[in-house]
């Protein structure tokens, strides 16, 4: 099947856990396109969205959904958003877009996390993918030396500016046995905004090609 056809299964399947009078966490990416296409649908029983970057504020806009600032609507209770990896015990690697720091801020924020992937995305262990880092521009050199001290090989991703100002290093050569205390180690190195591991605030549900994974 079309990657692009499972991608919209998942994002429909999120639907379900859409409730009226609720305003839903947003995130970023192909697949949450997809689910704001079909939120759109639901714009009239929806209070509205709180968006994880420019571009997805920009589609819900678009479709006539209104979009919060966090601050303005305290906790929410869905926050669904997409992965570029997933390992079995729902922790994620995430920021291929740019939006990490939005999206974890948004999904501490949130009672349900619901992570919408295809099956191209689940891994046995976290690494593949290069591990999003945002940066203070200031800091990135400093912040490279000192992860490659810690074993990573971080490559600059090189014109790209995040929504916050800025920068974002690509750590290649990882394996992630322990997230949590990756996702630790690297947020202590000053210069760091934040690392796009999400385990310390995992994934509540993890919908795989338009099914719940167990």
């Amino acid at each position: 099947m079309d990657r692009n056809e499972l991608k919209k299964r998942s994002a429909q399947a999120a639907l379900a856990f859409v409730e009226d009078g609720m305003t839903v966490g947003v995130g970023t990416g192909s697949t949450v396109a997809f689910f704001i296409d079909g939120l759109a649908g639901l714009r009239g029983r929806i209070e509205g969205a709180v968006s994880s970057s420019e571009q997805s504020t920009a589609r819900l806009r678009a479709h006539g959904i209104a979009v919060f600032d966090l601050n303005a609507v305290g906790p929410l209770q869905l926050y669904v958003d997409g992965a570029d990896e997933c390992d079995p015990r729902n922790c994620l690697i995430k920021g291929g877009g740019g939006a990490l720091t939005r999206e974890k801020i948004i999904a501490q924020a949130s009672e349900r996390f619901v992570c919408i992937i295809d099956d191209a995305k689940q891994v046995p262990v976290l690494g593949r993918f290069p591990l999003p880092v945002e940066v203070i521009p200031m800091a990135r050199s400093a912040v490279a030396r000192e992860i490659q001290r810690m074993g990573g090989r971080p490559v600059w991703r090189e014109g790209v500016v995040t929504d916050n100002g800025n920068a974002i290093l690509d750590i290649h050569g990882l394996r992630i046995d322990d997230p949590i205390a990756t996702e630790r180690d690297y947020n202590q190195i000053p210069g760091v905004v934040t690392v796009g591991l999400f385990a310390r605030r995992p994934a509540d549900v993890v919908i795989v090609d338009g099914v719940r994974r167990a």
